[in-house]
């Protein structure tokens, strides 16, 4: 089946619904900022590609300074190897024979490529795998108030850090934390009582790579770290919005979307249910905000379908045909839901591009 791309020069009104729809300009200034951020600061920028998936922004994040990529499984690494890029560091325990033999042969291809560990577990499947041939490079995953994955005590990171450093295929490249949104101290008071435990036995920390988008801003508050990594900056979205993290203006992706009914006066209905905006709450108590109906409030996802609650909006709410921009709660997820995303200046497309690493989660 051939898809119905927009033609280039196109407006947006000749999209077809649902797509997610991303503005150059902000794109491009959201990546522009956050990188002269972290080097006014003294940062190495490591951004994280689960939002966009794309290799054009990829590589747009890399002519603009940053040393390499973050990816969160052994796949989306794989295609972005595919792509040419060649510093990759996946945020992941990698476990199971299968994957450790495709992680193997994704580092004999990659100039750098470094993994984490939080377990003997995982740094004992790393070693069988790694015996022989070139290293592979690892970094301990700390538990800093994040409540994931990740070590509890600097203790347990410095005694992970010394199992690493004692296996020949091995090489322990620092230390890495997904911290809570806040918690610059704790992740600081960590990192550094880690780094002296490392320091007394003699094992060098060369790397300590924090992160998170809704702390980007906040980067320079952990003086202990070299890296920092962050995703959802690229196109921002509305739990970013509340956290302050960013401006309406820097709102840069939006689903393009159509209303199909409007059953009754205070109600209409959308075509992008949970297979375009996702089921993520994170915290609201609806699924995404219209642009131009502030009060208007997405109350429902079927799969295919959003019910709206026009509220005070009812007298002047977009009729059956017309088009809606939505703010999606939470970007990243909606890049991996759809195979393409367009591109446009002034609501004028500019580009279509097919999604790289859509559904790259083993």
């Amino acid at each position: 089946m051939t898809f119905p791309w927009p033609q280039l020069g196109a407006p947006l009104s000749d999209v077809i619904t649902p797509m997610p729809v991303i503005d150059e300009a902000r794109l491009a200034n959201n990546l522009t900022r956050a990188q002269a951020y972290m080097e006014h600061h003294g940062l190495i920028f490591r951004p994280h590609i689960k939002t966009h998936k794309l290799a054009s922004v990829a590589r747009f994040q890399i002519d603009a300074g940053a040393v390499g990529l973050n990816c969160q499984k052994l796949t989306e690494a794989e295609a972005f190897a595919d792509a040419g890029f060649d510093d990759i560091l996946v945020t992941y325990n990698i476990l199971g024979a299968e994957r450790l033999s495709r992680l193997r042969a994704l580092n004999d291809r990659l100039n750098l490529l470094t993994v984490c560990a939080d377990s003997h577990t995982t740094i004992s499947g790393y070693a069988g795998v790694f015996e022989t041939g070139k290293r592979l490079h690892v970094m301990v995953e700390c538990d800093t108030g994040g409540q994931r994955c990740g070590v509890q005590t600097p203790a347990d990171a410095a005694e992970l850090a010394a199992l690493i450093d004692d296996v020949p295929g091995l090489i322990f490249r620092g230390l890495m934390t997904y911290p809570s949104p806040g918690g610059a101290a704790k992740v600081q008071d960590f990192l550094a009582e880690t780094m002296a435990l490392l320091s007394a036995q003699g094992i060098e920390c060369p790397v300590r790579s924090t992160g998170g988008s809704p702390d980007l801003w906040s980067a320079h508050l952990v003086p202990a770290a070299t890296e920092y990594r962050a995703g959802t900056y690229v196109y921002n979205d509305r739990a970013m919005l509340r956290a302050g993290e960013c401006g309406p203006d820097d709102l840069a992706m939006n689903v393009l979307a159509t209303v199909v009914s409007r059953p009754t006066p205070d109600r209409a209905v959308l075509d992008a249910g949970s297979k375009a905006l996702t089921s993520d709450l994170l915290g609201f108590s609806e699924y995404g905000t219209i642009e131009g109906l502030p009060d208007a409030r997405i109350i429902a996802l079927s799969e295919e379908h959003a019910v709206v609650d026009l509220g005070p909006h009812a007298g002047d709410a977009p009729e059956v045909g017309q088009q809606v921009r939505i703010v999606p709660n939470h970007c990243c997820v909606v890049s991996n839901l759809f195979d393409r995303v367009v591109f446009h200046r002034d609501g004028i497309v500019t580009r279509v591009e097919p999604l790289l690493a859509r559904g790259t989660v083993w």
